[in-house]
């Protein structure tokens, strides 16, 4: 395959038509708007199904009723629009149906601004919609994982029949690199037994959100909490750096993630022992693997872009192991790579510094 000058959202798009996307719906919010764009046209290039809704709510209750047909569905936004769809998705994660959302994370809260953010992390991790569940989370950190994240969203949603988000900060939506794109699978012409296709000549398929006995919605429940612990035992994705002899561990998705890598790359050329884990999945989240680096290091650093979120989750997975200290830009602002080495810096100064020994036996 050759490699192609692509932007974010663009390469989004293209892999979802590629992954075999038959049905779009959406509405236009920077910073992802060109992913609407690239599908107005190249979904009824292909005679698939794309519309422009007349708002979120509507955009996320259309990929509810195509999802309950048996199509591959999705939809994609950004920060305010994705908080509009949360009554949908919870009804989707009520339905055992799978669908595949996009969230370009933006700067907020409220309509704050158009620059990229992670402050959407409780969002997507943590509720996405009432009730008791989690979605699967994918975060990319470039354009290539971003195509790659894209193809998984839709085979692990297909695979649990589940909730996908793909959380992308909104400079991975703009930014343009080369990468591959997969080759195009065709849309399935088949659907799913549990479909609702038209019961000629079959028994009805019944798709519901709703249980009014509490016995009954209690053991639907249950249900989803089994299909989440399967999900939480083999699906948790990260990637690492320079983690055999670390002696503080940065932690970052995104871009955050991504600048870090830099910051981390500097450190250890200044010889600090220095390494760098970046979760690809925010939900589930690599705590079994965070866990057993917490038993070889001294100290964690987590970087992100917001005021702190995805901090609470390496606490838990840590379970007070070593001490987790934070650094974070808000609003749409980026780290830079000598802010993230100014704060590695003074992390590995405290673990690092000279013990003195005195007679009455504290040390300072």
């Amino acid at each position: 395959m050759s490699r192609t000058l692509l932007k974010g959202n663009v390469a989004i798009a293209e892999a979802a038509v590629r992954a075999g996307l038959q049905a779009y719906f959406g509405y236009p919010i920077t910073p992802q708007t060109e992913l609407l764009e690239y599908l107005a046209s190249r979904m009824v290039e292909l005679d698939r199904v794309f519309l422009q809704a007349e708002s979120e709510v509507a955009a996320i209750n259309m990929v509810y009723g195509a999802a309950c047909s048996g199509v591959r569905a999705m939809t994609s936004s950004s920060s305010p629009g994705f908080s509009l769809m949360q009554e949908g998705l919870s009804y989707i994660a009520a339905s055992d149906v799978p669908c595949v959302v996009v969230d370009v994370m933006r700067g907020g809260p409220g309509l704050g601004n158009i620059q990229p953010s992670q402050a959407d992390y409780f969002q997507v991790t943590r509720s996405a919609g009432h009730g008791d569940y989690h979605p699967i989370v994918l975060a990319p950190a470039s354009v290539q994982e971003a195509i790659d994240f894209t193809t998984l969203a839709f085979e692990l949603a297909e695979r649990y029949r589940h909730l996908v988000i793909l959380a992308a900060d909104g400079q991975i939506g703009q930014m343009m690199e080369p990468a591959e794109l997969p080759p195009m699978q065709s849309a399935r012409e088949t659907r799913p037994e549990w479909a609702l296709s038209g019961a000629n000549g079959r028994k009805k398929n019944v798709i519901t959100s709703l249980h009014m006995q509490p016995e009954d919605e209690e053991a639907f429940n249950q249900k989803i909490q089994r299909r989440l612990a399967k999900i939480r035992q083999v699906e948790q994705r990260s990637v690492e750096y320079w983690t055999n002899d670390a002696e503080l561990l940065v932690i970052g998705y995104g871009t955050a993630g991504r600048i870090a890598y830099t910051a981390v790359e500097r450190a250890r050329e200044m010889g600090m022992k220095v390494g760098l884990l970046r979760p690809q999945t925010l939900w589930p989240f690599p705590e079994e693997r965070i866990s057993e680096l917490a038993d070889e290091i001294q100290s964690c650093l987590v970087v992100e872009m917001n005021a702190g979120q995805m901090i609470e989750d390496v606490r838990l997975a840590t379970s007070g192991q070593v001490p987790i200290e934070f650094f974070g830009r808000m609003g749409g602002m980026i780290p830079m790579p000598d802010e993230i080495l100014n704060a590695i810096e003074a992390s590995y100064a405290r673990i690092t510094r000279p013990v003195a020994h005195h007679a009455n036996g504290v040390r300072g």
